[in-house]
């Protein structure tokens, strides 16, 4: 997938999360994958992103 198609799907997320906050943790998988093919094409991860991920595993794993 490339560069601009990766960025659009994780802008799509980000709205979906705020659209749908009763479904953070299927959007938070998402997102975790989104990342992970990032890093496997050699592609850089915002700093933002990496951010919320882990901020959205931590509120999550609170909820548990």
């Amino acid at each position: 997938m490339a560069f601009e198609s990766m960025k659009a799907a994780i802008a799509m997320l980000l709205e979906q999360m705020a659209n749908r906050p009763e479904d953070t943790h299927e959007l938070q998988e998402s997102l975790r994958e989104k990342l992970s093919e990032m890093r496997a094409m050699g592609l850089p991860l915002p700093d933002d992103l990496v951010a919320l991920e882990a901020s959205l595993a931590e509120a999550l794993d609170k909820r548990s």
